[in-house]
């Protein structure tokens, strides 16, 4: 896949955040996300995480976007078009072309949401994997635009090609060793495709924890570019329900971003 070519002082970049179930990918995206916008930069936030329903909140809008998946008929409707390629009509696609109740925004920040799952019986996510490979891999961004995408947990994203159609692998890892183990397995299906990746660690209480997953990071070749403090002001806004913004975790993740965009 051939990306754009971005001039300097142009960063456009898509972003997944990716990594164990409960390591704070949402928490994550939604500092990152926070930090582009105080930077200048426009943000398009793709949730893409079928079970987990509170980035919005996260981010501080009151009601979620309608889902993408309704803008094509819905699960059902989907599962008659797998086998056909091209899912959405046009061939690229931009955050101007989403219709307004598929897109919220606020202040330079946007949101918009693949799908959920929200009733027993309903099936497997397949479908909704095929809609977000197509929307990332057809998605162009603007001049000083970014896309931060909110991956589901695991790794089953990189076995539908959801991954094809970012920049940048962006794994967040917390003291746990099933945490470093996924991110060494992240690593090596991430390089199969071509896809740089970058890791930031997460609710971390002390210098010697953040010392020792860097060690054991470091001998899976894996490149960490932050440390996020387990910061209360994040634990109490999502418990709250309610937007992250300020606080060590907030200055720590625009160190995070820094990087990243000076990579570009």
């Amino acid at each position: 896949m051939f990306l754009e070519p971005i001039s300097q002082g142009d960063k456009r970049m898509k972003i997944s955040v990716c990594g164990k179930g409960g390591s704070g990918k949402s928490a994550l995206t939604s500092l990152l996300a926070n930090q582009a916008i105080s930077k200048g930069l426009g943000v398009l936030v793709v949730d893409s995480d079928e079970s987990n329903s509170g980035l919005f909140k996260m981010l501080g809008f009151e009601n979620p976007p309608v889902p993408l998946m309704e803008l094509i008929g819905g699960k059902k409707k989907l599962k008659e078009k797998m086998r056909n390629p091209n899912i959405l009509a046009e061939n690229h696609l931009s955050v101007k072309d989403i219709p307004s109740e598929h897109l919220i925004s606020r202040n330079g920040l946007m949101l918009v949401s693949i799908g959920k799952i929200l009733q027993a019986l309903e099936g497997c996510a397949c479908p909704m994997g095929v809609l977000n490979r197509e929307f990332l891999k057809k998605l162009r961004l603007s001049k000083n635009e970014i896309a931060i995408i909110d991956m589901e947990a695991g790794v089953e994203h990189f076995g539908r090609g959801i991954d094809e159609g970012i920049d940048r692998v962006l794994l967040v890892v917390e003291p746990s060793f099933e945490s470093i183990a996924l991110a060494e397995k992240i690593k090596g299906i991430a390089a199969g495709m071509n896809r740089a990746v970058s890791a930031v660690l997460n609710k971390i209480d002390s210098e010697k924890i953040a010392h020792k997953l860097k060690g054991e990071l470091k001998t899976r070749d894996i490149k960490v570019i932050g440390t996020i403090p387990n910061d209360p002001l994040v634990f109490e806004a999502c418990l709250e329900g309610r937007a992250i913004g300020g606080g060590e975790a907030f200055h720590a993740a625009g160190k995070v971003l820094d990087d990243l965009l000076a990579e570009n």
